[in-house]
């Protein structure tokens, strides 16, 4: 009998896979990776909880570590509706009512930063700490623009294409691209295999892609009462840049400066508004980062949770 390599491989992470129902139908992946001490709940955007594989056990050995994988995506149910912030954030108060958690710290990226605001604001009661991983964002303010791409260096514009050929081609091609690389299992939760070991198709629907947009909620960070940490990336020196994509005339950098430049506005106005209604919480910027900083800098990730959970 054949068997797929997607059949034969396992996830080498230590968690148990459970699910948990959050209405009629519908369930969602939960990973627990054990540990003893306070909660952490490990929330993510576009990726299942599989994403935080390799990070997770690294936390266990102080905290009980858990993963969510919102609806919509991976082994989640995939609901026509419900993706607005206020049902994610329902989905996951539905899942520590159904673990009995208590008063857990969460860990979101990406629109998990957008559960973080909600439940942080909705349900105050219920977390004891948030920690954002480059995603205490409101995404209904104005952009900050004024580039034109087509004046950068050409090492900045023309980005190389992922491979494609094998989950351990696209690893190495993330490591080149993003200072690291995501698990294969969570590689698996996105991609279909075809025959030859090649990545298929991206497994999350555009619907679902939308949906998520849709429903993006500004926060409400004056409502939140409990204690925050918040990650962000931030792009290297001008310098540095200067020296990695190497432009090639006066134009080209002046662009880069410029890039830079709105880079920084950008991540500057996220951090003094949050800064603004949260003046205790603790902002942590690290130069070079991806945006999966948890991906290009654990280290930083892991020292900054444990302090900050030990500190609670």
């Amino acid at each position: 009998m054949f068997v797929s390599a997607q059949d034969r491989f396992r996830d080498p992470s230590p968690h148990r896979v459970t699910f948990v129902s959050v209405g009629k139908d519908r369930r969602l992946e939960v990973l627990d990776w054990g540990g003893a001490g306070r909660p952490i709940i490990l929330l993510a955007g576009y990726l299942t909880a599989h994403v935080y594989d390799d990070l997770a056990p690294k936390l266990s050995s102080s905290a009980r570590v858990y993963g969510i994988t919102r609806r919509g995506l991976g082994a989640s149910s995939k609901p026509d509706s419900g993706y607005a912030a206020a049902d994610s954030a329902s989905d996951v108060i539905q899942v520590l009512d159904a673990l009995k958690i208590t008063r857990p710290v969460l860990v979101g990226h990406s629109f998990g930063g957008q559960d973080l605001s909600y439940i942080g604001a909705s349900y105050p009661q219920r977390v004891a700490g948030l920690v954002y991983l480059d995603s205490a964002e409101d995404t209904s303010l104005e952009p900050i623009d004024g580039l034109d791409p087509a004046k950068l260096p050409e090492r900045l514009r023309v980005r190389s294409r992922p491979d494609m050929r094998s989950y351990f081609a696209y690893q190495q091609w993330q490591k080149t691209n993003l200072g690291g690389a995501f698990p294969e299992a969570e590689l698996r939760q996105l991609f279909g295999e075809r025959a030859d070991g090649s990545l298929g198709e991206y497994q999350i629907t555009k619907q679902v892609r939308d949906a998520m947009f849709a429903g993006l909620t500004p926060p409400r960070y004056d409502r939140i009462r409990a204690p925050v940490l918040a990650l962000f990336a931030l792009p290297l020196a001008l310098e540095e840049q200067a020296q990695l994509y190497q432009p090639q005339n006066n134009e080209e950098a002046m662009a880069l400066g410029l890039k830079y430049g709105l880079d920084l506005a950008r991540f500057a106005r996220q951090r003094d508004l949050l800064k603004k209604s949260i003046p205790k919480a603790r902002i942590v910027e690290i130069p070079g980062a991806s945006p999966y900083i948890f991906v290009s800098h654990p280290e930083v990730v892991l020292r900054e949770i444990r302090a900050f959970v030990a500190g609670l």
